[in-house]
């Protein structure tokens, strides 16, 4: 009985860690334009408070990812989260533009930890196909709740200010400390080669099929973080959307992303995956025509953006629910480093998207939804060549 409870309470302390490192951008971007009025912003300076955020991140989790693979996640969780606290402490009480940045960093830096060794604690566990399931079931809770963070996000703007989004993330990083210090069981990897930290990671790149992989995961995912990242200033300044209707607008997605891992991870023991991964790859081929339309129209409509980039997000949820895990299993001694080389990669794609397409915004969204559709192909290309791959549709077969 106790087992199964310390079982639940680990399980439990995943999503809110999980939680966490979604709000930690979903909760913040409808402060945007409070912002940008504050401390007198242009558009590319309201991007850098993501930018500097996506670098602290990058810089952290490379560091963070060698670390767990030597000493275990937990003790690398727990400073993690200690630095995200005292960044945000940093960002509630900046007076100036340049405070708001370093703590924005360190929030950043913080983050890392629980962000990319979450799901790790269960891989540890578990064998391949039930992380498969149990992974399906982290992303459906994590974003129901990542759903109705930019809702939250936009009310607590409209009655506590910017700050108030600065106290929700510092309350719930305190949760999740006290939870991850009496919750998570001290673990030590112990088939970890000592390696210099850098050719940890360019070993990596020497397995094709994990190259192939990673490639397709990073490709697959930055289209979404283009679109959040864009979508305050273009939605609320530029198309007229309001700020209490704009969190509808950008929650929908992880509202629908959530809602198809929870029915994906009931049926992935019945399903065949490269059957699975085929459908996903017809459904990002639509994903695609719809937003080069949209693109092509330039249409100033914000439902009509909205609905040409569902497809692509519904077509996430069977590969990022199977290729995941799949990917730290490849190599099971380096788990650590290759979550954070995924993240790290998409951090660095997804940061220099975001000034590009700030750099270049004019008000409308064709030149957004070239830079997103430019990402969908080759997420398209990438998914039929992992499709295609003898090595990885028949590993490991259960």
């Amino acid at each position: 009985m106790k087992h199964a409870i310390a079982k639940q309470m680990v399980l439990l302390t995943v999503i809110l860690m999980d939680l966490l490192a979604g709000m930690e951008f979903d909760l913040f971007v409808p402060s945007f334009p409070a912002m940008q009025s504050q401390f007198s912003l242009s558009p590319f300076w309201v991007e850098a408070l993501l930018s500097v955020n996506f670098a602290g991140y990058c810089l952290g989790l490379f560091v963070v990812g060698d670390l767990a693979d030597r000493y275990g996640r937990k003790p690398v969780i727990v400073l993690g989260l200690l630095t995200f606290i005292v960044g945000s402490i940093l960002c509630l009480g900046a007076a100036t533009y340049p405070f708001l940045l370093i703590g924005r960093f360190l929030q950043g830096v913080g983050i890392a930890s629980p962000a990319i060794l979450s799901f790790l604690i269960i891989a540890d566990a578990y064998p391949l196909k039930k992380q498969q399931s149990l992974l399906a079931i982290l992303n459906g809770c994590m974003n129901i709740s990542v759903a109705a963070a930019p809702v939250v996000g936009s009310y607590i703007t409209l009655y506590f200010h910017w700050q108030g989004n600065f106290i929700a993330l510092l309350l719930l990083g305190l949760m999740v400390l006290g939870m991850t210090v009496f919750c998570i069981p001290a673990h030590k990897p112990s088939r970890y080669q000592e390696t210099h930290w850098l050719r940890g990671y360019l070993s990596l790149f020497h397995s094709k099929p994990l190259m192939l992989l990673i490639t397709h995961i990073v490709f697959m995912i930055v289209p979404y973080w283009i679109f959040v990242g864009m979508s305050p200033l273009l939605y609320m300044q530029d198309l007229g959307v309001s700020l209490s209707h704009f969190g509808y607008y950008q929650g929908i997605f992880a509202l629908v992303f959530a809602v198809g891992c929870l029915f994906f991870g009931r049926i992935i023991h019945r399903v065949d995956a490269r059957n699975m991964l085929s459908v996903s790859y017809y459904i990002f081929i639509a994903g695609f025509v719809s937003m080069a339309w949209v693109t092509v129209l330039n249409t100033p409509n914000p439902l009509l953006i909205t609905l040409a980039l569902l497809p692509f997000i519904v077509g996430q949820i069977i590969p990022s629910t199977i290729l995941y895990p799949l990917c730290l299993n490849l190599q099971p001694e380096a788990k650590g480093r290759i979550s954070a080389l995924i993240s790290g990669a998409r951090l660095v794609l997804s940061a220099a998207s975001l000034q590009l397409a700030g750099h270049y915004y004019t008000g409308s969204f064709r030149n957004i939804g070239i830079i997103i559709a430019g990402f969908m192909l080759i997420a398209v290309i990438t998914l039929f060549g992992v499709i295609q791959n003898r090595a990885l549709m028949q590993y490991p077969k259960q």
